[in-house]
């Protein structure tokens, strides 16, 4: 699958989130009071009950990078799902530009750092929180 293909994405979608992740939860408040939020089908594959299997995932993949599936059966990972995502919320301009030579590398590398160390990174910015109310 190219990059580009993230354009193609078809609503609606379903967006498997971690739901133990602070920065995850911040998105998916933001995406549940997005204006377009009927096009996405939230799931939380920490929620009680969640099976990956029933979606022929593995937990512990689904737990590294993000995974959406669009309404087509088609799976996108990591950068790609979240550039399925924002084209499906009307942010063309901005995916097209994602995918880009050089800067699609330099997205998808950044993406990775980032998926690796998510919980760590949300942690850390929820403590500067605090510490600014106090």
């Amino acid at each position: 699958m190219s990059r580009r293909e993230t354009l193609d994405a078809l609503a609606p979608i379903t967006l498997y989130h971690d739901g133990h992740c602070p920065l995850c939860q911040r998105e998916v408040a933001w995406l549940s009071r997005h204006p377009r939020r009927e096009r996405v089908i939230l799931v939380d594959i920490q929620a009680p009950g969640f099976d990956a299997e029933a979606v022929d995932r593995r937990f512990v993949e689904m737990m590294g990078q993000l995974h959406l599936r669009d309404a087509q059966g088609r799976w996108f990972i990591g950068m790609d799902a979240s550039r399925a995502l924002y084209a499906v919320l009307g942010y063309r301009r901005l995916v097209w530009l994602s995918t880009q030579p050089g800067l699609a590398w330099l997205m998808d590398t950044t993406y990775l750092w980032f998926a690796r160390r998510r919980v760590r990174l949300g942690r850390w910015l929820k403590g500067r929180r605090r510490k600014a109310r106090d």
